[in-house]
């Protein structure tokens, strides 16, 4: 089912509103960006249709990133990576302001109008001009703190993302809100075509570093420019007595756990940098992105389309308790198998993705394995502090499990990378997990015992998958990387197909998921 505006792109970025309306037809074309009643019909229909063109858009996606993680490994040097990231990790601490939290307000909100999004619109351009100033104001410190000035540029130019991304928060989140998921589908893949097209050109040239600050502008300033284009939301000039007060509560609360996770989770790069290099951190870096890259891509379909939808059902507890868990056990059976995988075969994995020349960052690649499977389960847990507006319980989970996260990578970074990695994914298996199903179950439809039902049940898939694979490829070891996947990766789909087969809470799982695309199928 088509979920597009027929209307919905814009012929002009600078196009304003028309010369002469009246003020009847004026306020009637902003209230199209805002209503959401026409979803609830159809809710089940327009969730199906979304996800399916979003997650054709994090294919195109993954594909993409795919080709262009191999390519620019093959012509940069992980001194390159380790470089930018270590600009990226301290960019990344600030990224949350660029939102805010306000987007996902505007998404959330049952009601919503033009003079409330507006203003929103203007603290997000207002808090990314700020951010961007206090990032290129970092770049002597960041120089001194990592010992090389060469930083001083590359974080000057990041600084500048900012600018560019902040303007672009409130319509995408308009475009959300109303589940107009094809739009998003072609901002997102039409910028991240652009930057990777630019990155692998500059390494091509010779570029090294450059090309990889040149790629993360490029995305930015593509994203800008679609966004403006397809969307035809203007906001107005800010007013007062909107009724913004409680979408900004909201907005803080979020962002404080946002930057404190953040913080939390990107000091790993920040330690890494300062004690071992750019080689060290861009080893790890790679690493870390071999397994979290996908992962974000796979959770981030998800993220945009239920996020919605399980707002629309704040008021219809047991079709929203049905809901969520649904999408949570798929999540939980789907992680479990391909990071039973992963583990297996990290070494030849990261052979065929990055080369040999990164043969070191394999067993970092093994280290992050189980915190994978964690971090989509957490993940698809926030949603019910974020669909229900419980933005105060979030701050507190979040910063409880920053300090876990910080903790893990103190104890685990005198072993070097390898130690910070498994560190950090047996606090997230032990201790973050634990403690986010706790705070989450508190209130609300869902409990703490629903979502641990959910993980234990599909537990034995992680485990049945990775000894099969495991097993096989010790008896393929003396084989190229390639044709170790090629061999052992259908090996371990047969041993999981067989669990899903002979076990119900598994079979049922899959039978949901082949029904969803059997409706999918149905839609016109």
């Amino acid at each position: 089912m088509n979920v597009e505006n027929p209307n919905s792109v814009h012929t002009g970025i600078l196009a304003g509103r028309p010369a002469e309306s009246s003020p009847e037809t004026e306020e009637e074309r902003h209230q199209e960006h805002f209503k959401t009643d026409h979803l609830l019909r159809n809710l089940k229909g327009h969730t199906i249709s979304s996800g399916a063109v979003t997650v054709s858009a994090q294919g195109a996606k993954f594909v993409l990133s795919l080709v262009s993680t191999m390519i620019l490994a093959r012509l940069l040097m992980p001194r390159d990576f380790g470089l930018v990231a270590m600009v990226t990790t301290v960019t990344g601490f600030l990224r949350v302001f660029k939102d805010a939290g306000l987007s996902i307000a505007t998404v959330q909100r049952d009601r919503i109008t033009h003079a409330q999004v507006s203003n929103l619109f203007w603290i997000n351009v207002a808090v990314s001009v700020v951010s961007s100033l206090v990032v290129a104001a970092m770049a002597p410190v960041l120089a001194w703190f990592y010992r090389d000035s060469r930083l001083i540029g590359i974080t000057l130019l990041l600084s500048t993302t900012y600018l560019i991304s902040g303007s672009t928060v409130q319509h995408q989140a308009l475009l959300k809100r109303q589940m107009r998921f094809k739009a998003m589908a072609v901002i997102e893949v039409g910028a991240l075509t652009t930057g990777v097209i630019v990155g692998v050109v500059m390494a091509l040239l010779g570029f090294r570093y450059w090309s990889l600050v040149a790629s993360s502008l490029s995305i930015e300033a593509a994203g800008f420019l679609l966004t403006w284009s397809i969307s035809r939301w203007r906001p107005q000039l800010p007013s007062r007595r909107s009724g913004v007060g409680p979408l900004v509560r909201f907005g803080a609360n979020r962002t404080a756990s946002d930057f404190i996770t953040s913080v939390a989770r990107g000091s790993d790069n920040l330690l890494i940098g300062r004690v071992f290099g750019p080689g060290a951190l861009g080893l790890y870096s790679r690493a870390s992105d071999l397994l979290m890259r996908p992962l974000e891509q796979f959770l981030s379909p998800i993220n945009a389309v239920f996020l919605p939808a399980l707002s629309r059902l704040q008021s219809q507890p047991e079709r929203y308790r049905s809901t969520f868990l649904r999408v949570y056990e798929a999540i939980a059976l789907i992680g479990f198998l391909f990071t039973g995988l992963f583990l297996a075969l990290a070494k030849p994995l990261t052979l065929v993705m990055l080369g040999q020349k990164w043969e070191q960052a394999a067993i970092i690649v093994g280290g992050f394995t189980i915190a994978a499977f964690c971090v989509p389960l957490a993940n698809s847990s926030t949603w019910l502090f974020t669909s229900q507006g419980r933005g105060k319980d979030l701050l507190v989970a979040q910063s409880i499990n920053a300090c876990v996260t910080f903790s893990s990578f103190l104890v685990g970074l005198p072993f070097g990378p390898v130690g910070v990695a498994i560190a950090f994914s047996v606090a997230s298996l032990v201790v973050r997990l634990p403690l986010l199903y706790f705070a989450v179950g508190r209130r609300g439809p869902v409990k703490t015992t629903d979502l641990w039902m959910r993980f234990i049940r599909h537990l034995p898939l992680w485990i049945v998958v990775f000894v099969v694979t495991w097993v096989t490829r010790t008896l393929v070891g003396s084989l190229a990387p390639l044709a170790q996947l090629i061999i052992c990766g259908p090996v371990g789909l047969i041993a999981a197909a067989a669990v899903i087969y002979n076990f119900t809470p598994q079979r049922k799982v899959a039978l949901h998921l082949l029904e969803t695309l059997r409706e999918l199928k149905r839609k016109p």
